[in-house]
């Protein structure tokens, strides 16, 4: 039943930050039961990012986060194609780990858990050009 409403919310992206890729928290998606917190997030690739002869906008990965412990659990990755095509998502098997000072999964964490009140988010196409646009400075 979640990942239905996920796949049918309208994403209100929040970027977590840029490295190799820019990195979305989708806020619409936060769900919270105690401790946890179930959120998706985008990941953005540079302009003209291929793989084979298929080009990339980046893809989606949903996550568990435990905000007592600060451990993460990637359920899945699901690749966003240039023409809008999703999927199909491939499951993540390695265990949860804790949440590395500053790396991505600690800023994803602090979206997800609260910590970081978004101030601003983004649709879609406005994350996709603001994420390129950062990878390409």
């Amino acid at each position: 039943m979640i990942a239905m409403l996920l796949a049918l919310s309208d994403p209100a992206l929040v970027q977590t930050g840029v490295g190799r890729f820019a990195q979305y928290a989708d806020v619409a998606s936060i769900v919270r039961q105690g401790d946890a917190a179930r959120m998706r997030s985008l990941q953005v690739a540079e302009q003209g990012f291929h793989v084979g002869d298929v080009l990339y906008i980046g893809g989606w990965s949903r996550w568990v986060f435990d905000c007592r412990t600060r451990t993460v659990d990637r359920l899945d990755f699901a690749s966003l194609r240039d023409d809008g095509v999703e999927g199909p998502a491939t499951p993540e098997t390695a265990p949860p780990y804790a949440a590395a000072p500053g790396g991505d999964a600690a800023e994803l964490l602090a979206v997800a858990c609260g910590e970081t009140p978004p101030a601003r988010t983004l649709t879609l196409d406005q994350a996709i050009s603001q994420g390129r646009s950062a990878l390409a400075d």
